[in-house]
């Protein structure tokens, strides 16, 4: 299932990672997953949250800088290769990847957020190859 990640654009300064997670939490907005990437001059951070129409509204509200992409959430299958077989059915597919990253549930599955350039030709090819999808937000 496509989700809609938040990209938030982050000055390389102390504290804005704190300011946004005071936002979400003062919006009693849940996280889901998180990540952060960084260059020389600017930080990016990637979120998947419970209400990304409300959260997106109130960091635009702060001023901060974000944007809102869709992204695919994969269940990855618990055991060694798992990974290796969902990247190889990617791969045969001819999908490039731009980004990925991993993310716990409250139980113990992974999911990986995949980003790539065509959502529906990647969820096509996890549903002919038998991954499962996060349910929608």
């Amino acid at each position: 299932m496509t989700v809609n990640q938040i990209s938030v654009f982050l000055e390389n300064r102390t504290g804005q990672l704190a300011d946004i997670t005071a936002v979400l939490s003062e919006n009693q907005i849940d996280l889901r997953a998180i990540s952060m990437a960084e260059t020389a001059s600017y930080g990016v951070l990637r979120l998947i949250v419970d209400d990304p129409q409300k959260a997106s509204a109130v960091l635009l509200e702060k001023g901060f800088i974000i944007t809102m992409t869709p992204v695919e959430a994969v269940l990855v299958p618990d055991r060694p290769g798992g990974l290796s077989e969902l990247l190889a059915a990617v791969s045969r597919a001819d999908i490039g990847l731009e980004y990925m990253y991993s993310v716990l549930d409250r139980g113990s599955n992974a999911y990986m957020i995949l980003k790539t350039g065509d959502n529906a030709k990647l969820a096509e090819v996890l549903e002919n190859n038998g991954f499962r999808t996060v349910p929608e937000q």
